[in-house]
């Protein structure tokens, strides 16, 4: 009868080690709470590892040898196939080469608020030599700081700006704002991502367009959380945002995710990973450094922080900032003209 217990339990941790590796194999990526769990594949390999560990020591008992084998195997193997991912994704923190005349950089933050400064937002965007700079849960009245900032150093921004609500001194979880350099031309945010009627659900996002229609546009990214009682508006927001990259055109998403690339696997098209957009960070060795929260170290958050391009920019390189107050890490990416 124990022996039968011991079958029976090894066979169900084998099924449940394959549908936490790749829930999507599953079409359980999206569902909760599988997709919590692969969100923080850091989490999931040491889980594995300790697991192996356990069975280990159960090996020195006698009666649970068999059982313990037959545990080890599977955990060791869930931890090899966690880990091959993290090995194509990259665990590091990154780097970026040397801009170029034709390279767009690119920064996103969620700033929690108010809980990055002004001047260290400014200071990130001269230090990298950013152009596109997309920052969710940050008010306009912190954009027009920061340009001002950048003015007086002589790197001028435009900003704009999209706000859900007209509450005075509201959450900046309700606002999204956006600095783009002259360089890359006049730009102006859509009439349907100022008043709500094509967005995401619950924090905004914006879809900003050039003036002349010459440039990429580009969209900043704010998906609601996936918590137990938001898990149909966040399946919709990923929806939406996949939708905003569609075969043909210029476009570039930046922002707060709420979601790794494996939540987005039923969303790519055309070998894309949201719409016809490839993820800058998982091609440049920074795909699994978690970006959230950041009180976690790297390599135990959820990557869910991304920049994302249309196929006419290939990503040169990456680089994950701390996070300076924020419970999010900042991304920065380099994008260079494809051909």
């Amino acid at each position: 009868m124990f022996r039968l217990f011991g079958v029976l339990l090894t066979v169900l941790f084998a099924i449940a080690s394959a549908i936490v590796v790749w829930p999507q194999f599953f079409q359980l990526e999206q569902t909760f709470p599988f997709a919590q769990l692969v969100a923080v594949r850091g989490v999931v390999l040491a889980a594995f590892l300790a697991i192996a560990l356990l069975s280990l020591l159960l090996l020195l008992a006698r009666p649970l040898r068999g059982f313990a084998a037959s545990i080890l195997i599977v955990a060791l193997l869930g931890a090899a196939a966690t880990g091959a991912i993290g090995v194509m994704r990259g665990f590091s923190s990154g780097a970026l080469p040397a801009p170029t005349d034709s390279s767009v950089r690119v920064l996103t933050w969620n700033t929690a608020g108010e809980a990055v400064s002004a001047e260290t937002i400014a200071d990130a965007i001269l230090a990298n030599e950013v152009d596109v700079v997309t920052l969710p849960e940050t008010a306009e009245s912190v954009g027009e700081r920061i340009a001002v900032m950048l003015r007086d150093q002589g790197h001028p921004m435009w900003v704009h700006h999209v706000q859900f609500g007209n509450v005075e001194n509201g959450p900046q979880a309700w606002e999204t704002t956006i600095l783009i350099s002259p360089d890359l031309g006049d730009y102006s945010v859509i009439a349907s991502s100022e008043d709500g009627s094509s967005n995401t659900s619950s924090v905004p996002s914006a879809v900003v367009m050039p003036v002349n229609g010459s440039g990429p546009t580009i969209v900043a990214v704010h998906a609601v959380a996936p918590r137990i009682e938001a898990m149909e508006r966040w399946q919709s927001d990923l929806s939406w945002i996949a939708d905003q990259c569609p075969a043909d055109g210029d476009f570039i998403l930046a922002g707060d995710f709420n979601a790794t690339l494996d939540h987005m696997a039923a969303l790519g098209l055309g070998g894309g990973d949201m719409g016809y957009c490839l993820d800058a960070a998982s091609r440049t060795g920074t795909g699994l450094t978690g970006t959230w929260p950041a009180e976690y170290p790297e390599l135990l958050g959820a990557p869910i922080d991304h920049v994302m391009a249309s196929g006419n920019w290939n990503p040169t390189g990456s680089l994950v900032l701390d996070a300076a107050g924020s419970d999010h890490r900042a991304l920065v990416v380099q994008l260079e003209p494809a051909g």
